[in-house]
């Protein structure tokens, strides 16, 4: 009983957030009051939900050989710390979210996104995930249209890895409309959007040769420079010779984009 009596509290800080964002008229409120209830709402989930899930439904075996481990190529399959993994996977899952979200939270109020974001996410999204990576891990790392094929046929395998591709390519054209909106004509957001793709190479790098698994090492550093590219950006949109090469025109960024995300598709995946 004892352990349980953290998450029942946490569960009553969740609650009396949500009251009082309940009780609130209008459309302004203090932003901390969702993070609370966010953050409340999750840990509970993740603590007996995802507990359930993992031990009752999955049955996860922690001594099993992964495939990262198992068909290790330095490509794709790259053994990896576990705090580098939950990096990969969370910005995997997140996707388009983050900037999407404040944009739909803007234009429609926040009350529908926050309802989806904390009950959507607990009860299908969160799960959903869990669930397809599980099933991939035991299937050598296949993508999810592979798993359908292997499973149920080759007809469902391809309409899956049609609908997959469909998905990806609205997804990846609507944070592509956002990023460029965003960035057109403005040279202090382009370089600092430019310059996290050398700062992550380096922290590749860095943890591959020169420091190996020195995590904590290299996220300072990496956030060390994230924070010294936004304080210079402003020096270099000041420059009369920089600004005319990062002042970008809409086409231009889709361009860089479309470049970007091919580069990105063939690098290894430990070099970013």
């Amino acid at each position: 009983m004892l352990k349980h009596l953290p998450f029942m509290l946490v569960g009553f800080i969740g609650t009396a957030a949500l009251g009082y964002i309940a009780s609130m008229q209008g459309e302004e409120i203090n932003a901390l009051w969702i993070v609370v209830a966010a953050i409340c709402t999750y840990t509970i989930a993740y603590r007996y939900y995802s507990k359930y899930i993992a031990e009752k439904v999955m049955k996860l075996d922690p001594t099993r050989v992964t495939p990262a481990a198992r068909r290790t190529d330095g490509l794709d399959y790259v053994p990896t710390n576990r705090f580098v993994l939950f990096g990969h996977h969370f910005a995997a899952i997140a996707g388009a979210g983050p900037l999407v979200g404040p944009v739909l939270a803007a234009q429609m109020g926040y009350l529908p996104g926050m309802l989806w974001i904390l009950i959507g996410v607990v009860v299908a999204g969160a799960v959903q995930d869990f669930m397809i990576l599980f099933i991939s891990m035991r299937r050598d790392g296949r993508s999810l249209g592979e798993l359908i094929r292997s499973e149920l046929g080759t007809i469902p395998g391809i309409i899956a890895l049609f609908g997959a591709f469909a998905i990806m390519v609205l997804l990846l054209a609507v944070l592509a409309l956002i990023v460029v909106k965003a960035l057109v004509g403005s040279p202090w957001g382009t370089f600092t959007v430019a310059a996290t793709m050398p700062i992550a190479i380096l922290m590749g790098v860095y943890t591959r040769f020169m420091r190996p698994g020195r995590i904590w090492e290299v996220s300072i550093i990496g956030v060390v420079l994230l924070m010294l590219a936004l304080r210079y950006g402003q020096s270099v949109a000041d420059s009369a010779t920089l600004r005319p090469w990062l002042t970008l025109t809409g086409t231009q960024l889709c361009w860089a984009l479309i470049v970007y995300g091919f580069v990105a598709s063939v690098l290894p995946v430990w070099l970013l």
